[in-house]
């Protein structure tokens, strides 16, 4: 008499092309079976080549009649990782409407789209949501106001989410900077030297998505701040 083998649980990760998505990717490839977003198929490339077990789930995350049909054929999902955004820095009195607009877009209204569209996939699998948020979701610095006005918004919904989706396990994770190329260009911006020994590594970040989706039931961990060491 065979056993029957047990299916391992679905994670579709955003922004899994490179950088923290990537990593996150790696971190659970041995316990996941993944689906891997990002703006196209050719992004995707190199992270599937690594990973030839992963399926590509391309889709542009702000465009919603899009991201509807490639939800479409998602039953069931036990984990999804928001990590897609973007970091459009500039001072309040610099900024533009769309800069705002463009920044609220991906960063908060994306994530809330995508979440709502799988609920019926999250709920059947009582599923986990992780929310890669920032430093920035927890205090706003100069020159960094709409990047962190989503990322504040962002928290609220997690907040929100967690009490009204009392059947799924809802973690937001507050990294401080990482390691990355978007990091690359942030600093460049700020007309300094880079120092990656500054920043976490992507690694960190992905080993802390894990601890948070490997947390027994009966311990919800709802709020991760890290921070350099």
């Amino acid at each position: 008499m065979t056993s029957a083998v047990t299916p391992k649980p679905t994670a579709l990760i955003t922004g899994a092309s490179r950088g923290l998505g990537a990593a996150i990717a790696r971190e659970l490839a041995s316990t996941h079976d993944l689906l891997l977003g990002a703006r196209s198929a050719t992004a995707l490339h190199d992270i599937l080549a690594e990973l030839p077990d992963a399926t590509g789930w391309p889709a542009e995350l702000t465009d919603y009649a899009a991201v509807a049909v490639a939800t479409a054929p998602i039953q069931r999902l036990d984990v999804l990782v928001h990590n897609a955004g973007i970091a459009d820095l500039g001072t309040v009195a610099d900024s533009t409407v769309e800069q705002w607009r463009k920044t609220l877009d991906a960063n908060l209204i994306a994530v809330v789209e995508l979440t709502r569209l799988l609920l019926p996939a999250l709920r059947a699998a009582g599923g986990h949501v992780v929310l890669i948020n920032s430093g920035a979701g927890l205090r706003a610095n100069a020159g960094w106001a709409s990047y962190a006005a989503s990322k504040f918004g962002l928290r609220a919904f997690g907040d929100a989410l967690r009490l009204e989706e009392s059947a799924l396990r809802v973690t937001s994770i507050h990294p401080g900077r990482i390691d990355t190329d978007m990091q690359r260009e942030i600093v460049a911006g700020e007309r300094r030297e880079y120092r990656a020994e500054e920043f976490l590594t992507p690694e960190t970040v992905a080993y802390t998505v894990r601890a948070a989706l490997d947390a027994p039931r009966d311990g919800h961990l709802t709020e991760i701040v890290l921070r350099p060491y």
